[in-house]
């Protein structure tokens, strides 16, 4: 499954916010039932993502030069920052305060789906983000060539839309 949509959820005063429920599904089924976040090297954002491509991360990592600067900061910034967040019994997590700090996050936290990625954010600083990121897109004329249907295993893509809406959930935007 992928992670898509856009959902703002609130975030308590002792830091816990709601993983949105079709979040957790996708997450539920690695080996630790949690999400892995760690801050962005590109934005005021904290980058998340389950604990499989936590370790397409390392795999990669490993792949550099040992011992190079490049593998060192990767593995620093990556690895050795993360934090793996387990859901509570009420699909909650605890975001830490260096991260919530970091991404200027005050109320309410946007979970913005990348694909087989997540990023959260303070919808606040998204919004003209993904705006921006709309109107470039749109004067560039950017398109996709998508891969044929035939590379992808069984099962391994989503199921084609059924025509019908999910109502909003939890709060999801």
């Amino acid at each position: 499954m992928l992670f898509t949509g856009t959902h703002i959820h609130k975030l308590d005063r002792k830091g816990r916010v709601s993983v949105p429920k079709r979040f957790r599904a996708t997450l539920e089924r690695e080996t630790f039932a949690g999400i892995y976040l760690y801050q962005s090297h590109k934005e005021a954002a904290l980058e998340g993502c389950g604990e499989s491509h936590m370790d397409r991360i390392a795999a990669s990592i490993d792949e550099l030069a040992m011992f190079s600067d490049e593998a060192d900061d990767l593995a620093d910034t990556i690895l050795g920052a993360s934090h793996m967040l387990p859901f509570d019994g009420e699909g909650r997590i605890i975001l830490p305060p260096e991260l919530i700090e970091f991404a200027r996050i005050e109320d309410q936290v946007a979970f913005v789906g990348r694909g087989r990625t997540f990023r959260i954010w303070n919808p606040e600083i998204f919004k003209p983000l993904q705006d921006a990121s709309r109107t470039r897109t749109f004067n560039r004329g950017s398109t996709l060539k998508l891969k044929p249907a035939s590379d992808f295993a069984p099962g391994s893509r989503p199921a084609a839309p059924t025509g019908e809406i999910a109502p909003d959930e939890e709060g999801d935007a």
